[in-house]
């Protein structure tokens, strides 16, 4: 069983580095698991990004599980922060967004994944769009710089997630806001499958209660916080079957969706003092 936060980290940045340098067209590589069955449950993780100006097939290395950016309510002008920003798609939909006035920055933590995204960008010739190698859990910016921050399947990969929300919420103006997709659990996973590298590499296994996620949120200092989208995770049985025996598989099928997608926003808000104060 994995418990140390430092080897975690480096078993997710050897997965993300292996996914970035395959190609574009294989079927090794998926936001949940490996071999020859992932195609199949990306496609159930992610959302469909085609109908997003600003989409790019080349950047799309199908590891998200939901459309922040389309929740993100950017505006022209926006300074917009991606966490985990990858080979950077959800960066250049934030670009349409903001328009050649506005400034994109992603973050990501493997630099293979970073030298894909400067290249994807120096093709669509946006000079307004940045990509920094750095960690979520000590983001490389000045505090008070994003009006919007976005991040897709990502925040769950990091050991240390309130460390993490307190870096988003430093990072934000006062008034700025973030919009994340990510996997969180209503129920209990088996040990199994918390255990698997491959299965916390791709959000599952890394994934806790949603009560406990968004309390994470809150404790960070963030208000409004609002559930934009949610959507059960079906696991296939030909991924289950990797790690559960058949009447391990029918347990977990018997009960009630545990895995779920969400996209949550929450503001850091305005201070305030007085007798008014929220």
């Amino acid at each position: 069983m994995m418990t140390n936060n430092e080897e975690i980290k480096e078993m997710v940045k050897q997965k993300y580095s292996e996914i970035a340098l395959q190609k574009q067209d294989t079927n090794a590589s998926s936001c949940c698991g490996s071999g020859s069955s992932s195609k199949e449950v990306y496609n159930i993780m992610t959302d469909d990004y085609d109908n997003l100006e600003g989409y790019s097939e080349d950047a799309d290395l199908k590891l998200g599980c939901g459309l922040p950016t389309n929740f993100a309510k950017i505006k022209p002008g926006n300074t917009v922060v991606d966490l985990g920003s990858g080979a950077g798609n959800d960066c250049f939909v934030a670009r349409h967004e903001t328009g050649a006035t506005g400034k994109v920055i992603g973050i990501d933590f493997t630099e293979a994944m970073v030298d894909k995204a400067r290249v994807n960008a120096e093709k669509l010739g946006y000079n307004n769009v940045e990509f920094r190698l750095g960690d979520i859990e000590n983001i490389p910016m000045t505090a008070n710089v994003a009006d919007v921050v976005v991040s897709n399947c990502v925040m769950n990969l990091v050991p240390d997630k309130p460390k993490a929300f307190a870096e988003v919420f430093r990072i934000l103006k006062t008034g700025g806001h973030f919009s994340i997709s990510d996997i969180v659990l209503t129920g209990d996973l088996p040990e199994k499958i918390k255990n698997a590298a491959e299965m916390y590499a791709g959000c599952v296994a890394s994934a806790i209660q949603k009560e406990d996620y968004l309390n994470v949120i809150k404790e960070a200092g963030f208000k409004n916080i609002t559930l934009q989208k949610e959507k059960p995770i079906i696991v296939p049985n030909d991924i289950l079957k990797d790690y559960l025996s058949e009447e391990e598989i029918a347990v977990y099928n018997s009960n009630k969706n545990i895995i779920f997608s969400i996209t949550v926003y929450a503001e850091k808000a305005e201070s305030c003092c007085g007798t008014n104060c929220c």
